[in-house]
This record gives structure tokens, C-alpha cells and sequence, in this order.
């Protein structure tokens, strides 16, 4: 009886020690499992890492770059260099998107002047006459004198006001009629004036001198606003003597150009003005009047006059109106009225009283301020003033206390000091 029950006793321990190890040892195994799933976890995340990495990475390289050929570990090397990766239209427009974003705009190596556009749309040389003025050489019985044309841009407002208060009124100036026109193209960002075409047509109600064209008035347009506005004067104005052509930021001493031609004969050719001589084409790309062999190869540009203001008999203006149908346009509007003029074989007059380039300081004086009323007395057309100096020089010269009569302590007699001015070169 007692070695049954030791028997019993022994197999219940036996079932107690082997079910205490089954749930030590699913215990452990469970154990096990969270760390291996928790290890798992943790590689995923690390991975998933890697991968955003390499997407922040991919998304900064070049557009080049995703069309260039993939290559494997452990791939046929021949096979895959052939093959340019496939990307779709939506990713690569995303992809470029990208990396101007990133990648910081390069710096502009050459002209931004599209040659190719130019060459193909040169022919196209005929523009409506948005708005006109076709009695202003016709107001009066008298013949006009002398005829003021000065190019300006739409948004020139105060550049217009300013010269219709100071040297180019309208009227008698030393008892000769003289008339005014400026000249305007389109805007090129209409978007920053959105008014603009209401705003000028009020203009020109209220002082009847805009001529308005509907091309785009940029710097190579010009040509196109030359060309346009030789035959409007052709056409409407052609009983005026003589014109004087320039910018709005010039000024003018309107006296002395009258003066000057009381002597002239307007029947005969005349056109005076600061001429430049031998000026050769500018071939550096990043220059504003780079101009390509393809488009000029001679290498020097015929005689010119700048462009800030010159003077021209009715008799000249009737032969360039003609000449330049016949020239190809050019980009620069200087240098192809220089070519006009070579094609009627009529050499321009330098004149001393035009600066186009501004006033240089006197060799012997080079201390002296150059904005001097008395040094503009004697001149003609100046160029480079702001708004407010063409104001006050204007004032200056009509106030009647002016005098000039007074010696300046100068050792010697000084002269205009002649240096070679790049811009000179340059159509400026």
C-alpha cells in the first residue's frame, strides 16, 4: 500500500515539474517573439528612413542626371546602358520643377535678344496708327518751323511733363513756330499699368502731341518707331522747315537750335548732329548691343549720329522717309539711320553744341562743376540729366539776372577734353 501511494505521489510530481517547464518555456518563447517583432520594427523604420533619405537626395540632383543610364550590382552592365531611364511626363515636369526650386538661377552668358525671332519678323515693318495727330503741322495759315519729336515710353509721364514745361513748349521761340510729338509704342508689361491706353488717350485730348503705334516699344523696336515716324511726318507734317529729333531725357537750349537754323535752307539736306565715327560693332554676348557676324560682318558701323538728339531739313527727312523702305532693319535705331544716310550718300554734320554723351570736365579746369548755366548757354542738346536738374537748368538760363561775363580763375584757356568713350561705340 505504501509503495502505490509513493508511486502515485512521484508521477504527480513528475506532471507538476513537466508543466512547470511547458510554461517556463512558453513564457520564454513568447519572450522572444516581442523582441524579434520589436527588432523587426526597428529595421523597418531604419529603412523606411534610408529611403526618404535617398528620395531628399535624388530630388536635389540634376535634371541630366534622371535621364542618365542606371547601373546594377549584379547586372548585365550592356544591357542597362543602352536603356535611359523612362520617367513619365507628369514626374519629369515635377522633377524639373524640383530643381528650380533648388538649384539657383545661372548667370546670363549671352544677350537675351532673340536674332532668330528678329530675322524671321524683320519684314513685318508696317504698324497701325493706334493714335494720331493729323493737323498738328496744319493749326495755323503760317508754316512750321521746326518740328519737335521726342521718343518716350507709355509709362514717361512726368519725363513728357516735364519737357512740355521747360524746352519743348509749344509756340514762338524767337518768333518761329514751333510744334511737338512724342513718340510711343505699346508697353511690353502692360500688366503693370493696367490703365495705361485710357491714361494716354486722356493725354493726348488734353495736349494733342501723342503718336501712338502698335508695336512693342522695347530698346530693338526702335528702329520701328524711326522708321514709322519719318513717314508720319512725310505724310502730315510735311510743311514744316526742319525737325529736331531726340529723347526725353535730354536738355535742350531751343534758342540756340533756332538760331542756328534761321541761317539754314530747308530745301536743301542738313543733318547735324554729335556724330560717331568709326565705331566698330560690339561682339561680347552679355553687351545690351551685341550684334552676331551673321546679322552684320562688316567691321565698322557707316558715320552716325547718338540718338539723344540731332537736327534734319524737311528736304533730308522726304529722302530718308525713302531710303528706309529699302535698308533692312537693323536692332539699333542709331546705326541704321546711319545706314539710311549712306544710302542716299549724304555724310552727317558733327556739331560741337550736341552732347550726347554728357559734358566733360575741361582739361584745365577739372575741379569745376559741369552743371554750370554757363556752361549749357552755348550749347545745344545735353544729355543725361534727371527730371529735376532739366527743371532747374532751364530756370537757370532764362532767369535774367543770368551772367556769364565774369572771369573764371583759370591759368589758361581750357578745351573740351577728348577721350575715347566706350559707349560711343556702342550706339548709345
Amino acid at each position: 500500500m505504501m509503495r502505490v501511494q509513493l508511486r502515485s505521489d512521484a508521477i504527480c510530481t513528475l506532471c507538476l515539474v513537466i508543466a512547470l517547464f511547458t510554461m517556463l518555456y512558453s513564457q520564454l518563447g513568447h519572450t522572444s517573439h516581442r523582441e524579434e517583432k520589436a527588432e523587426g520594427q526597428k529595421k523597418t523604420s531604419e529603412g523606411q528612413k534610408k529611403t526618404s533619405e535617398g528620395q531628399k537626395k535624388t530630388s536635389t540632383t540634376t535634371y541630366r542626371d534622371f535621364h542618365a543610364p542606371i547601373f546594377q550590382k549584379g547586372s548585365n552592365v550592356e544591357s542597362h546602358a543602352s536603356e535611359p531611364r523612362i520617367i513619365s511626363p507628369m514626374k519629369d515636369a515635377k522633377l524639373e520643377s524640383q530643381e528650380h526650386q533648388v538649384t539657383p538661377p545661372a548667370l546670363p552668358t549671352h544677350s537675351t535678344f532673340d536674332f532668330r525671332l528678329y530675322l524671321r519678323n524683320k519684314d513685318n515693318r508696317k504698324f497701325n496708327l493706334l493714335i494720331n495727330q493729323p493737323k498738328k503741322c496744319t493749326k495755323s495759315s503760317e508754316r512750321p518751323f521746326l518740328l519737335v519729336a521726342v521718343k518716350s515710353l507709355v509709362e514717361e509721364f512726368d519725363h513728357r511733363e516735364i519737357v512740355r514745361r521747360t524746352w519743348g513748349r509749344e509756340g514762338l521761340v524767337n518768333g518761329m513756330q514751333v510744334q511737338r510729338v512724342f513718340l510711343l509704342g505699346v508697353p511690353k508689361n502692360k500688366t503693370a499699368l493696367p490703365t495705361w491706353e485710357t491714361l494716354v488717350r486722356q493725354e493726348s485730348q488734353l495736349y494733342r502731341d501723342i503718336l501712338l503705334w502698335d508695336f512693342l516699344d522695347t530698346f530693338f523696336n526702335l528702329t520701328l518707331k524711326e522708321i514709322h515716324f519719318l513717314s508720319w511726318a512725310d505724310e502730315f507734317c510735311s510743311r514744316t522747315k526742319f525737325i529736331f529729333k531726340g529723347d526725353a531725357d535730354v536738355f535742350v537750349n531751343m534758342e540756340n537750335i533756332v538760331n542756328f537754323l534761321e541761317s539754314c535752307n530747308p530745301s536743301e539736306d542738313l543733318f547735324v548732329g554729335d556724330i560717331i565715327y568709326n565705331a566698330q560693332p560690339i561682339r561680347i554676348r552679355k553687351s545690351k548691343y551685341y550684334i552676331p557676324e551673321t546679322m552684320y560682318g562688316l567691321g565698322m558701323y557707316p558715320a552716325y549720329a547718338g540718338g539723344g538728339g540731332f537736327l534734319l531739313s524737311i528736304s533730308t527727312l522726304k529722302k530718308l522717309a525713302q531710303a528706309c523702305t529699302q535698308v533692312e532693319l537693323f536692332p539699333i535705331d542709331d546705326v541704321f539711320l546711319g545706314m539710311c544716310l549712306q544710302r542716299i550718300n549724304l555724310k552727317p554734320v558733327l556739331h560741337e553744341g550736341f552732347k550726347t554723351f554728357g559734358i566733360p570736365k575741361p582739361s584745365a579746369a577739372p575741379n569745376l562743376q559741369t552743371f554750370d548755366p554757363c556752361f549749357y548757354k552755348d550749347l545745344m542738346v545735353v544729355h543725361g540729366l534727371k527730371i529735376a536738374e532739366i527743371w532747374l537748368m532751364w530756370n537757370l538760363l532764362h532767369n535774367p539776372r543770368l551772367s556769364c561775363t565774369q572771369n573764371k580763375q583759370i591759368r589758361k584757356a581750357f578745351r573740351w577734353k577728348k577721350t575715347k568713350d566706350p559707349a560711343r561705340n556702342y550706339g548709345a
